[in-house]
């Protein structure tokens, strides 16, 4: 018998108290939803080892994953976190006073300021990610390679679907 999680019982509940729904989408819904919050603890923990908040990884390994000059204005940021253009301002004036990022103004554009990475901030992502990746593969360890295979085949059809399909390249 496979082993009882938490959304079960609410499930059961459920079930019992509104014998005439489908709890069938609450159930997977719930397990994705309780499952983001375990893996956002989890991340956050790792995440603090390297004096950085979830949020200013994120800048720091967008910047990275760039290429050089590992330099982005303010819109491929908010367009790579999906967070409005407040917290961004927030995460780089955080980073900056660590020493991580720069902010420089576009030769193109005397409006706008291209965030760069610093040789510190550059050393610092190069240093957290390695770590970061094995804790990754540490949550998603208990799945074997077809797992998650088919667990990642799954999440990217419901992004699609839920109009997740702006391109970052481009």
């Amino acid at each position: 018998m496979q082993q009882r999680d938490t959304v079960d019982d609410i499930v059961e509940q459920w079930a019992n108290a509104r014998p005439d729904l489908n709890p069938e989408p609450m159930a997977l819904i719930g397990r994705l939803r309780r499952l983001n919050v375990r893996v956002d603890n989890a991340l956050r923990e790792y995440f603090g080892t390297c004096g950085l908040d979830s949020s200013e990884f994120d800048v720091l390994a967008t910047l990275r994953r760039s290429g050089e000059p590992y330099e982005l204005n303010a819109r491929a940021l908010l367009k790579s976190a999906m967070v409005t253009s407040g917290a961004i301002t927030n995460r780089v004036d955080r980073l900056s006073a660590k020493g991580l990022v720069e902010r420089n103004p576009c030769p193109d554009d005397r409006r706008a300021v291209l965030i760069r990475l610093t040789p510190a901030g550059k050393d610092l992502i190069d240093g957290a990610l390695e770590g970061h990746v094995s804790n990754e593969a540490r949550i998603l360890s208990v799945l074997d390679e077809d797992e998650r295979a088919q667990l990642d085949g799954l999440l990217r059809k419901l992004l699609i679907a839920q109009g997740d399909t702006e391109s970052l390249l481009g």
